[in-house]
């Protein structure tokens, strides 16, 4: 597995509780069906997984460790859904027999594992003839903002830098579908889709959030013990977040690449 970049402080659990169903797998969500059992790999915060559940009759949800999956556990317990089962599971090398689910998604993983065409092919195995695999993936390279502030350039300079360096791709949405297509997946269909937040609750949210993790989370350490970035240089992006979340024209579009496969006879 890759380095995980992000890490787990509260900060970044801040943004990824935000994540629920509709704002994060629109593109699944019509393909649903009340009798599916749904594979949710690298369930992390959990959000997501909870909505998954009023969707489909079971979902059966992993993380790479005990303690990150005790995160998801957490907040199905706190929404009270009952349909959800836990697993640690690595997605290169799932435990599960081939052709057990129906669909299997992943939200923001691919990007972060060490071999994503393997994690595709592992995927597909284990999702039954007929069924789906959905998968989608922030493209960092893709971000667009305004105002221009050269502190947030060194930001997305340092956090693409510092992913590759951990093992990850952090432009996976424009890569997922050439992963699929060396996966040996045809017949793919790939879209992508945005997060964009300009009102002032949600900037001083987004903003916010990454003026603390820039300082506080994992990557703040990784750039530093690395020598990628003092703690002056991380102060001074934490800065620019604040800045711009106060700008009354502020904006960020967050792009993502998403991919449908449907699964043919015997997996093909």
């Amino acid at each position: 597995m890759a380095i995980y970049t992000h890490g787990y402080h509260e900060s970044v659990l801040r943004s990824h509780r935000w994540r629920t169903a509709a704002n994060s797998a629109a593109y699944l969500l019509p393909l649903l069906k009340p009798t599916d059992h749904l594979l949710d790999v690298g369930a992390g915060a959990g959000t997501i997984t909870a909505d998954l559940a009023g969707f489909v009759g079971e979902i059966t949800a992993t993380e790479i460790g005990a303690d990150e999956l005790e995160l998801t556990r957490q907040t199905i317990a706190e929404h009270g859904v009952a349909n959800v089962e836990f697993r640690v599971a690595d997605v290169h090398a799932l435990d599960f027999d081939d052709d057990t689910f129906d669909v299997v998604h992943a939200h923001q993983v691919l990007q972060h594992v060490a071999d994503p065409v393997k994690a595709l092919r592992e995927m597909v195995r284990v999702t039954k003839p007929g069924g789906i695999v959905a998968v989608r993936d922030s493209d960092y390279a893709g971000f667009s903002w305004w105002p221009e502030l050269p502190a947030l350039d060194t930001w997305l300079d340092l956090y693409r830098t510092v992913s590759r360096a951990n093992g990850g791709e952090p432009d996976a949405g424009r890569r997922l579908l050439s992963w699929a297509h060396a996966a040996g997946l045809d017949e793919v269909t790939a879209t992508s889709s945005t997060w964009c937040y300009a009102s002032p609750a949600e900037r001083a949210w987004w903003g916010g959030m990454w003026a603390d993790r820039i300082l506080n989370s994992a990557i703040a350490r990784q750039l530093t013990d690395s020598n990628l970035a003092t703690p002056a240089d991380l102060q001074q992006i934490s800065d620019a977040w604040r800045e711009w979340a106060t700008d009354e024209d502020g904006w960020i579009s967050i792009l993502h690449g998403e991919i449908i496969y449907r699964v043919g006879p015997a997996g093909g």
